[in-house]
């Protein structure tokens, strides 16, 4: 086989991944997934950690090879595979290479125009920039057309294949670009405070922008299925479980998992979460065989809103919602994943204090079926090594109270 140093590099590193795929250690993982998603009893509760904008800190863009955009995703895909290997999580692997189709939408924003302001600076903050400032700006929103770039695509995977298809497969995946949250594309498109406002004294024009976002994603689905462009997403940490309602010759969403959140309506009343948010969503929702909800919000007063959501399976108990309310108000019919707040492992003083907030909430959760998840990390603020010792101190506290 005669490769390129780059080529080299990718395959040399696809090796690697392939090994850790097909190791003990990944079938136990695997079987760990699996059965908390089916609420079985797993030996442990899972721990998952995404690193988010820290990979910046752990893989700098500077540190990788390839110049070949293929090549160079490949690479960056594979490093933060093996970084996460270190690291000890139960980041699940697959014994395939799944390369995401391109599809293409017109307009090239789904929703028909979204803006926001970017930072000048690196690691600065965007802001809102709305387009939809004015009753007649509604009129500007659009149905999108979704197409497939097929060859575009296949090329791609052929140039994989050539580099190392024979010892880790190329699947083609689709995923298309529905957006269940919807309240984020309504705070893009009106502004959050705007949106805030229009709750109150603007209802009709609320109702309007999240019908018209609802529908943005019916559409979406609708077309996708009906060309065969999805794919099960039954993999990856959260959401690895066994296939996922019927054995269709082609995937459906009701093959699929719906994941979803409610964060720009955090600090409205459950009432006007229902009446703006949730009654959006659950139209969506019922195509789908299983649901996962929320994210970061406080859904402490709205538990019972969210367990009205059909097929739902993972409930989501962010570091803000209240896990005793949850434990109250939840049967064993759902799979907790209990959200870990990212400012306090990563500014922890020490293993003990890390080690005092996991025993805190697995200790409650001792006998449910839970997952232990840590997300939205912005900075690692020079701790290196944070995320291995909290996940090893998450293991020993989901093994202590499974």
């Amino acid at each position: 086989m005669n490769l390129t140093r780059q080529e080299q590099v990718v395959r040399d590193l696809a090796q690697k991944v392939v090994a850790a795929a097909h190791s003990e250690k990944n079938r136990l993982i695997v079987k760990r997934w699996l059965d908390v998603n089916a609420l079985r009893k797993p030996d442990r509760a899972p721990v998952w950690c995404r690193p988010v904008a820290c990979w910046q800190e752990l893989l700098p863009d500077e540190s990788l090879v390839c110049d070949d955009p293929v090549l160079r995703d490949a690479e960056k895909n594979f490093r933060m595979i093996l970084i996460k290997w270190d690291i000890d999580d139960d980041t699940p692997l697959e014994t395939f290479y799944p390369l995401s189709a391109i599809l293409k939408v017109s307009p090239p924003d789904i929703w028909g125009g979204r803006h926001r302001q970017l930072p000048n600076e690196s690691l600065g903050a965007w802001k809102f920039a709305p387009v939809l400032c004015d009753p007649s700006d509604y009129d500007k929103l659009a149905m999108p057309t979704l197409t497939y770039d097929k060859a575009s695509t296949e090329l791609a995977a052929q140039k994989l294949s050539d580099v190392f298809g024979d010892i880790l497969p190329v699947h083609i995946k689709f995923y298309p670009p529905y957006r269940l949250t919807l309240g984020t594309a309504a705070a893009d498109l009106r502004g959050m405070e705007q949106m805030m406002m229009d709750m109150i004294i603007e209802p009709q024009l609320m109702h309007r922008l999240m019908a018209h976002l609802r529908d943005v994603d019916i559409s979406i689905m609708d077309q996708a299925q009906k060309n065969g462009w999805i794919s099960r997403n039954n993999t990856g940490g959260m959401y690895t479980s066994e296939n996922i309602g019927p054995e269709n010759k082609s995937a459906t969403l009701e093959n699929c998992w719906a994941a979803a959140n409610s964060q720009e309506y955090d600090q409205v009343s459950p009432s006007m979460f229902e009446e703006f948010c949730l009654n959006y969503q659950m139209p969506l929702f019922k195509r789908f065989g299983l649901v996962s909800y929320g994210c970061c919000e406080n859904l402490t007063h709205k538990v019972d809103a969210v367990l009205r959501i059909p097929n739902l399976r993972i409930f989501t108990c962010s570091a803000w919602t209240n896990l005793d309310t949850v434990l109250e108000r939840i049967s064993t019919n759902y799979c907790i994943m209990w959200r870990q707040k990212a400012s306090a492992v990563v500014f922890a003083k020490d293993e003990n204090e890390l080690r005092r907030q996991l025993e805190e909430g697995t200790s409650k959760l001792r006998g449910r079926r839970y997952q232990i998840v840590l997300r939205e990390l912005q900075t690692l603020a020079g701790n290196m090594d944070r995320l291995h010792v909290w996940t090893r101190l998450a293991k020993e506290a989901a093994e202590k109270y499974c």
